[in-house]
């Protein structure tokens, strides 16, 4: 074994800042649960501009060849309907209990972390330039994957202990990721499908979960301005990440 690099270290510093942000904003979302309905639409909106201002339009950069960019497209159109096959195979399972979504979100974000820290390490396998742009964009949003994780796991669930749970697996995922990223080597080609798969994922999770039980707790202008603002602030970050 050599010794610890500058990178290595700074892989290391990135991957607990992340976890930091992701539990400050899952205790966020646990501290002002009284206020869910208010959360829940902010997440919402987080969730669906994550999808399509940030995992779809770095899929398509990815994708880099002419035509390829229909092939990302319709990667996230199969991640939104296997999402959907796959929610309602498991409510008509189980009867119309709907608790598996608390964890098949969580569980879907935390994946998602995963490959945010695999994404990483992969970006400073290409040049510290690329890995510390996508560091950014990863810490930048990591605080509202800690309030979505544990809103998620709350509409399920209704359980906070397994909503902590969730929010510790979330917390840790980009760290394993990046210790994941040192066994993996994956074409730009081959990642961005990944992202895109999740872009649809999280597309129906903020359209068909996600925005319709904020509007049924607390069906008020202010829930919407929440919605509004979660895409605005994930609109701005993403524009502020872009070199």
């Amino acid at each position: 074994m050599g010794l610890v690099t500058a990178n290595d270290a700074l892989l290391l510093a990135v991957g607990l800042a992340a976890a930091a942000a992701t539990m400050l904003g899952g205790s966020l979302a646990l501290r002002f649960a009284g206020r869910v309905h208010l959360v829940l639409g902010f997440s919402a909106g987080a969730v669906i501009g994550v999808a399509l201002l940030d995992l779809l339009p770095e899929a398509l950069r990815l994708s880099g060849a002419p035509g390829s960019g229909l092939s990302a497209t319709t990667v996230t159109v199969v991640g939104f309907l296997a999402y959907l096959t796959v929610d309602r195979t498991l409510l008509v399972l189980a009867h119309g209990d709907a608790q598996h979504r608390g964890h098949f979100g969580a569980g879907s974000l935390t994946v998602h972390s995963l490959l945010d820290g695999v994404g990483i390490g992969l970006g400073f396998q290409a040049s510290p330039a690329v890995g510390v742009a996508l560091a950014v964009a990863v810490l930048a949003h990591d605080l509202a994957d800690g309030v979505n994780t544990v809103n998620l796991s709350l509409t399920g669930s209704r359980d906070p202990a397994t909503a902590r749970r969730w929010l510790i697996a979330d917390a840790t995922a980009p760290l394993a990721g990046i210790v994941l990223s040192r066994f993996v080597h994956l074409p730009p080609g081959g990642l961005a499908l990944v992202i895109a798969l999740f872009a649809g994922f999280f597309l129906y999770i903020g359209a068909s979960e996600l925005l319709p039980e904020s509007h049924h707790r607390h069906p008020r202008a202010w829930t919407t301005v929440a919605t509004v603002l979660g895409v605005a602030l994930i609109w701005g970050v993403v524009r502020l990440s872009t070199p």
